[in-house]
């Protein structure tokens, strides 16, 4: 729980030190700028909230992990939820605005995380898990957003050490394998998720796991 706070504090702090022009830079998510990538955390953290009070009885049906589902064609753009999205960080048309949004709905995820008992049991998408699961499957989510985030944004603080090295950790046991200890956290990640294609040479030391990738989680 404590690297969730971590976690979704520096993605925060990053967004708060954009500047303006910022938001109209593409982000690391295709066919999302930055503004839309904004608004998307805002609903992040909307989700949090809600799961968060959103109380289940029964025994867990998946744990941080196998919370994620795992496809392998990126989304298209035409979700309608995205669109939505793309359409609602339009509408703020001053980036303050958007960044006031974040603040304000961000700040009480975080807050509403730590008064959170890790052992009890929560719902969403019409699964059942333990908050703990729940928030330590949301340090993949802060993580990967946070270099999607700074993806062209090279003066931008990145996502803490932790954060990555935990996020590496999740996704390698989504793969079910190891990524090259030669890869850095960073790479494992933006390779794994498909947000960047392997080198030559990244590719051989991939070996077989390259046919798994990449892995488009949801």
């Amino acid at each position: 729980m404590d690297l969730f706070s971590h976690s979704w504090a520096a993605l925060r702090a990053a967004v708060a030190g954009l500047r303006d022009q910022d938001f109209g830079q593409p982000s690391g998510c295709g066919g999302w700028l930055v503004r839309d990538l904004v608004c998307h955390l805002v609903i992040d953290a909307q989700d949090v909230l809600i799961t968060l009070v959103t109380p289940a009885e029964g025994e867990p049906t998946v744990d941080a992990v196998t919370y994620w589902s795992v496809g392998d064609q990126a989304p298209a753009g035409d979700d309608p939820l995205d669109a939505l999205i793309v359409r609602l960080a339009a509408a703020y048309q001053e980036p303050g605005l958007l960044k006031f949004h974040l603040d304000d709905v961000g700040s009480a995820a975080g807050r509403a995380a730590e008064l959170a008992d890790p052992g009890a049991r929560v719902g969403t998408q019409d699964q059942v898990l333990t908050v703990g699961d729940y928030l330590s499957a949301y340090v993949l989510e802060w993580t990967l957003h946070h270099l999607d985030l700074i993806a062209h944004l090279p003066d931008a603080a990145g996502p803490p050490a932790e954060g990555l090295a935990r996020s590496r950790a999740m996704l390698e046991a989504i793969a079910g394998a190891p990524f090259p200890a030669s890869l850095t956290d960073t790479d494992a990640l933006l390779i794994g998720t498909g947000r960047r294609a392997p080198t030559d040479a990244e590719e051989s030391e991939l070996g077989r796991l390259v046919e798994k990738l990449p892995l488009v989680l949801g």
